[in-house]
């Protein structure tokens, strides 16, 4: 957790209806990297820390014998309930909606435990102490992000060389930034706070720290040609904690005018190309 900053519940407030449409989807082949590493084998519980809509949760389910989602946002536990449901895996899923921090009893022992881009939100001492308790003899704490450093094409140089051969214009990221920035202030919100230094890194040092051994890192290649409406990157804007619908107030449609005005002028159709981040895994074992 940034020195300074406290969590609080109003971090995603909003965002959960705009997640699973709004986020670029982690590389393909992730599941399959998962199961060969792992050597998942459809028996074992999964437990997913800041499990948000369900996003590893779900495509994982089939891989475990029970898988459990934590999070603190109702929002997200709602639609990760519905992602479970249209992927025909409810029986096998428990949502439970709690801060990593504080746990309720009585979830048992797990297999894997699993962080996608979710522990820099976290007391990480502690959370990293709680999920060791809680893993097997010889358990799997995996860490998952998109692959860095990626720059997204419309904020290199480059981006004609590096979208060319794309059918439509790059998502304008820069100046979508911008806007938000416009509208919010300079310095990154989240939630009833402020980010000024953005959020922490150097997980290694705290898995370390907290008896892990590793990590194992793996790497499923990106470059996946997307093609993204203007519907798509809004919501994808609205998904994410510095940029959350309630952080707009009453000037939530005026903003959301200037960004659709935006993305019209980018690319009239409508419709924009940009590639899939790689995806990154560190495992860590207990």
């Amino acid at each position: 957790m940034a020195v300074g900053w406290e969590w609080d519940d109003a971090l995603f407030l909003g965002a959960a209806p705009y997640y699973r449409r709004g986020r670029i989807p982690y590389a393909p082949g992730l599941v399959d990297v998962l199961a060969e590493a792992l050597e998942l084998d459809g028996r074992g519980r999964l437990l997913d820390m800041g499990c948000g809509p369900g996003t590893l949760a779900v495509p994982l389910a089939h891989l475990f014998g029970e898988v459990v989602g934590v999070d603190p946002d109702e929002g997200m536990i709602a639609e990760a309930g519905r992602a479970a449901a249209e992927a025909g895996v409810t029986a096998k899923v428990r949502w439970v909606r709690a801060r990593a921090e504080e746990l309720p009893a009585g979830l048992g022992t797990f297999t894997v435990a699993t962080f996608a881009q979710s522990f820099h939100w976290m007391d990480r001492d502690l959370v990293a102490a709680k999920v060791r308790d809680l893993l097997r003899p010889g358990g799997s704490l995996v860490h998952v992000s998109d692959l860095k450093p990626e720059p997204r094409a419309a904020d290199t140089a480059d981006t004609a060389e590096t979208v060319h051969d794309l059918p439509h214009p790059a998502v304008p990221y820069e100046a979508v930034d911008e806007l938000v920035r416009r509208y919010l202030g300079p310095v990154r919100r989240a939630g009833r706070g402020l980010l000024p230094q953005g959020t922490p890194g150097g997980e290694a040092e705290v898995y370390a720290r907290a008896g892990f051994a590793g990590p194992r890192r793996l790497v499923v290649p990106g470059g996946q040609a997307l093609v993204r409406t203007r519907d798509d990157v809004v919501a994808g804007v609205f998904s994410r904690s510095f940029s959350a619908p309630h952080l707009f107030g009453e000037r939530r449609d005026a903003f959301e005018a200037d960004l659709d005005r935006l993305l019209r002028e980018a690319s009239p159709s409508g419709r924009f190309s940009e590639r899939r981040p790689g995806t990154e895994v560190f495992v860590w074992r207990k």
